[in-house]
């Protein structure tokens, strides 16, 4: 367990290295199709987005919060400790769900985590849904933006971390913040990463024929 170095007001346990934790997981469970932990590490996109709301409280402040792709419940946590009315963490690995009442519980702040797939569904239960670092993949970034365009018609806050990753959206998307973030060189091709937090405008441009990433 160690601070995240962009948001060293939170705690998280925290893996040095991918790989071995990966194969010591599908070794354990005698199963080799186990995912990636990616709820192991502070990812850029979290940090950065996890960085805005702790600065900018009233983004979440007495407000509904769904945290998507929590992952290690980073940005959730940060919802939390920045006065959300709620806060609901989703993730589809089992083991994120875990690991976010670990990171929660540390960090004493009251997170629901649910193991779930939670794309498509409409607006209503929640005001703002966060997303750290969700397109790395043009298939799930695919998926992903008509659905936040969707959202953000109906008057759900979405708003996303993103370090510059391939699948990012680039129309319909408002700039709310640019941080420069520490990573680990295990995950990352550099030490630091440009990370851009953006809130969702508008179905119009979101996804017109493909376009709508960089």
């Amino acid at each position: 367990m160690a601070p995240v170095a962009f948001v060293p007001e939170i705690q998280l346990y925290q893996a040095d290295e991918a790989t071995a934790l990966w194969h010591l997981t599908e070794a354990t469970l005698d199963r080799a199709d186990m995912p990636p932990p990616f709820w192991a590490f502070a990812w850029a996109g979290g940090q950065g987005l996890a960085r805005y709301i702790l600065d900018h409280p009233e983004a979440v402040k007495a407000k509904r919060v769904l945290d998507f792709a929590s992952g290690s419940g980073l940005v959730a946590i940060a919802a939390a400790k920045s006065g959300a009315l709620s806060v609901e963490a989703v993730d589809i690995d089992p083991f994120a769900v875990a690991a976010i009442f670990l990171n929660a519980e540390v960090n004493e702040a009251t997170i629901h985590a649910r193991h779930d797939d939670v794309i498509g569904i409409p607006a209503g239960d929640f005001d703002v849904l966060l997303a750290g670092d969700v397109f790395y993949d043009s298939g799930f970034a695919a998926r992903l933006m008509p659905w936040f365009a969707a959202l953000s018609e109906a008057g759900v806050t979405v708003i996303a971390g993103d370090p510059d990753r391939t699948y990012r959206p680039v129309a319909s998307v408002r700039e709310l913040a640019l941080y420069e973030v520490p990573v680990h060189l295990a995950l990352e091709d550099a030490a630091m990463k440009r990370v851009r937090v953006l809130r969702f405008e508008s179905l119009q441009t979101a996804l017109p024929g493909g376009r709508g990433f960089a």
